[in-house]
């Protein structure tokens, strides 16, 4: 039998542009209550594209909340309702000046598993075509594109950080592997 708890009350404690955040009394499976706080947000998408050679694209960018510059893969915030793969073609093209003729589904990662319902959608591209890049206007980052086995050794050495990115460019390089 799956494990469980039932929500008996929330009470909503923010709502903001990114996030909302309630406080929850939930009924435990041994029948005791206990709390839960949780931030609710409406997920991620997340792209890696990659070119006929095997290198691929990330993105620069400070991230106020860690106070440190990040490597990252195109990545934004889904909004309401919005389709997640629509949203990857979309970071793509905004962040990296790219759009692709194929895509790759890598997932759904959940970056946060014990308070946030964020769930991040993951894809590869390839097929790369250059078009206008368009950040958003307090959005300020640097594109770099580099092979796919030197990401690799970032993400092993730590120099890349943010989950999802480290997940996109180890999934990617072991299905390239399995092939």
């Amino acid at each position: 039998m799956p494990h469980t708890e039932t929500t008996l009350s929330s009470e909503e404690i923010f709502n903001g542009r990114v996030i909302r955040v309630t406080y929850d009394k939930v009924l435990l499976e041994n029948g005791n209550t206990s709390t839960r706080e949780v931030v609710h947000h409406h997920g991620g998408a997340c792209i890696l594209p990659v070119d006929e050679n095997q290198n691929i694209t990330m993105v620069r960018q400070y991230r106020y909340a860690l106070g440190e510059e990040m490597w990252e893969l195109p990545a934004g915030k889904l909004e309401k309702d919005e389709n997640p793969f629509e949203a990857a073609k979309r970071e793509l093209a905004e962040e990296c000046g790219l759009t692709a003729d194929h895509f790759v589904d890598l997932g759904v990662v959940y970056p946060t598993v014990g308070y946030d319902s964020e769930k991040i959608y993951l894809w590869a591209a390839t097929g790369l075509h250059n078009v206008s890049q368009h950040l958003d206007e307090d959005e300020f980052l640097d594109v770099v594109k580099m092979p796919l086995d030197e990401a690799l050794r970032l993400v092993l050495d730590g120099t890349i950080k943010d989950s999802k990115t480290q997940i996109g460019i180890l999934k990617y390089a072991m299905l390239r592997d399995k092939k």
